[in-house]
């Protein structure tokens, strides 16, 4: 095997896939293709930055877009890339952009993902006919090659769904490696959207269904994505209609622990609108963290809280990250069971009512999040939605299986 320094003599994929706007160079140090701005509903816009080289290259995609099948798709923080086909092999980095494949129909042509561990497939167990092959995942794990070039060379994709400003601050890349794997393999379409806290992500963001939109463009999967869009839609507004009013839902303490005994816990904060989060914003209940001062997890935040600060909150309810292996019951006869026999959890009034519950995935797509809102409705407000714990569904399984079917 090649040095991760030296590039294999692939063939390059300049002959099937070019592309434009701002990965190339010093860009990805300088930040995006554009500023962003929020409005109050939480949208964000673009506003693009328009140079020579830019203006060309939309110029020569327009041009070729006359006279063939290519197609461009631009997000932050690459900007514009131009396909002349589409995708048939690709490769995410988080369970969130696989589950975006999976949900257009195209999960086959996922050949590897960043972690398979934390990527949660049992989801699809009930959904007829759509499935992922978890064995090729877990034998193509980029982490088992700690992301290194070679790995993108030997999975040779046709795409790769993932933030390179992600390779270059979490694993050592260059933007010159970034170049390197463009040129010579696949470009990058991603945005890292799971949470909203890291200095180094200073361009656009965006909503779970904005970046799916995106994602739907590469594999020219529109009505797929629509379908879904509509789908979620009239689930969420369902839900909403029968919460009840903002003063009776309970403030939510989300926090990380891996142990079935935690100890010490890493925060989140839920105003920070990452994709991670979306299923209890969407429920309409309040951080208990507000006002505290204690900030949420991030590259350079990794303070924890213990019982002792929690107990300072009290929040109503304790919602748990780490534990999705395990069932509603499981998690209750470890985790809570813990909890209520340590001298100081058992003081707060979450453990004391059985309010602990599992916090959901740190990476979701659309399919995820429609199970994730579903459990969370149930397991905060279960005299609606009914018991976590029991066989209650709130949204039609078979309609998911059609949409990636292709019955939209």
């Amino acid at each position: 095997m090649a040095g991760e320094d030296a590039a294999p003599d692939a063939p390059t994929r300049r002959d099937y896939l070019k592309y434009g706007g701002a990965v190339l160079g010093g860009a990805l140090l300088a930040g995006c293709t554009g500023s962003s701005t929020d409005d109050e509903s939480g949208a964000t816009t673009d506003a693009a930055t328009s140079t020579p080289e830019a203006t060309a290259t939309e110029a020569t995609a327009t041009e070729t877009t006359e006279t063939d099948t290519s197609y461009s798709v631009s997000m932050a923080p690459v900007g514009e890339v131009t396909f002349e086909s589409v995708p048939d092999s690709w490769v995410a980095y988080d369970g969130g952009y696989a589950d975006m494949g999976v949900a257009l129909g195209v999960g086959d042509g996922m050949t590897g993902i960043g972690s398979a561990d934390r990527y949660y497939t049992y989801v699809y167990d009930e959904l007829p006919g759509v499935s992922v092959d978890r064995e090729k995942l877990e034998a193509n794990q980029l982490s088992d090659a700690d992301m290194s070039k070679e790995a993108f060379y030997e999975l040779n994709n046709d795409v790769h769904l993932m933030d390179p400003k992600m390779l270059v601050n979490w694993f050592g890349w260059e933007p010159q490696d970034v170049d390197e794997i463009t040129e010579q393999v696949a470009p990058f379409v991603g945005n890292l959207v799971f949470r909203r806290e890291d200095e180094w992500h200073d361009y656009r963001y965006y909503t779970l269904y904005e970046a799916f939109e995106k994602v739907a463009r590469v594999f020219q999967e529109t009505e797929r994505y629509e379908a879904f869009e509509s789908l979620h839609d009239e689930f969420i507004a369902d839900i909403q209609s029968r919460l009840p009013p903002a003063d009776e839902r309970p403030n939510v303490l989300l926090v990380y622990a891996g142990s079935d005994e935690p100890e010490k816990f890493s925060p989140y904060r839920l105003n920070d609108k990452g994709t991670s989060k979306k299923q209890w914003r969407d429920l309409g209940v309040s951080d208990a963290l507000a006002g505290t001062g204690v900030e949420g997890l991030s590259t350079t935040d990794r303070g924890k809280i213990d019982y002792e600060t929690m107990l300072e909150i009290d929040p109503d309810v304790i919602l748990l990250r780490a534990h999705e292996r395990k069932s509603a019951t499981e998690f209750r006869d470890t985790v809570l069971e813990f909890m209520r026999s340590h001298p100081v959890a058992s003081e707060l009034t979450a453990v004391q009512n059985g309010r602990v519950y599992r916090g959901g995935y740190l990476y979701q797509g659309p399919i995820q999040n429609l199970f994730l809102t579903e459990r969370g409705a149930q397991q905060l407000f279960p005299e609606e939605f009914g018991d976590v714990t029991s066989d209650t569904q709130l949204f039609d399984r078979q309609r998911v299986a059609d949409i990636v079917a292709g019955d939209v």
